[in-house]
Order: C-alpha cells, then structure tokens, then sequence
C-alpha cells in the first residue's frame, strides 16, 4: 500500500485510518508527519489517532468530503475503506473526492479482498481512471489484493 512513498513524496491523504496500520506504514517510510492527512469517521479512533501521531492532520469526516478541506496537488491517496461494501454512488462520491484533490500524476491505492478491482469496469471508464492490479498479499487473512487508480 505504501510502496513508492517517501520524505520526497509531498502530501499524502489515508481514508479509513482506524487504529493506524498503513499510518505507521506511511510513516516508517519517510513521509513527515506535517504531510500526512487522515480522514476517520469513529470519534474513538480520531481520538487515538490525534494521540498517536502528534503533527498529523487528522479530520473527523467522511472520505467523500476531502475536495472540501483540501486544495489539489495530494501525490497518493491511499484508502482502508471497505469500496466493495458501499453503495455505488458512496463509492463514486469517495473517489470522485478523491481525484479532486490528487495532483495530476497522483495515485488513489486501494486493496480489498475480492477477486476483482473494488470498482466496477463501467464506474472506472465514467471516472475516467486506470487501474493497475498490485500484489497479492498472502500473510493478509483473508488475502488481499492491492490496485493502484490513475487517471486515463
């Protein structure tokens, strides 16, 4: 998930944090923590986050508002979020939020569990995206799969 990151990386968006899993990750690879931004709805886990990682930005809001409390110009997004779960158009509105706010080279990285990307082929051609399929990660249970979005 965190793969290509770096302190030369520029800003970095995470939705769904929840305890901070990929936040450490992004972390240990050298992004600063003043260009780290988090988006997590529970109250208890925003609160455990602000604690845990002191210089993070950390906005107790919904992934699909990120256009709203950002200007463009994110490197990665990279998303916890359960996409196969949700309503299409819930999915639409996070991603769509999501390349609103990514740099035009940006990449919105994404795992889930299924067989297939977590967008359909129909919703990624209207969003105008591609989509790389990453590694299987095995030691995962249950094993996932991580897909990286760029624009077409």
């Amino acid at each position: 998930m965190t793969l290509g990151l770096g302190p030369g990386s520029g800003r970095v968006v995470e939705f769904g944090p929840g305890t901070g899993r990929f936040t450490e990750a992004i972390l240990a690879r050298g992004v600063p923590a003043a260009n780290l931004t988090l988006f997590e709805l529970d109250e208890e886990f925003v609160a455990h986050l602000r604690q845990k990682f002191p210089g993070v930005t950390v906005h107790q809001a919904g992934a699909e508002t990120a256009d709203r409390l950002l200007d463009p110009g994110v490197h990665t997004v990279i998303s916890g979020l359960p996409l196969l779960s949700m309503p299409t158009a819930v999915r639409e509105a996070i991603v769509g939020a999501a390349f609103r706010i990514l740099g035009p080279r940006g990449s919105y990285v994404q795992f889930t569990y299924g067989p297939r990307p977590p967008l359909p082929p129909d919703q990624i051609e209207s969003l105008g995206l591609r989509v790389n399929r990453g590694h299987k990660i095995w030691a995962n249970l249950p094993p996932a799969r991580v897909y990286r979005f760029r624009r077409a």
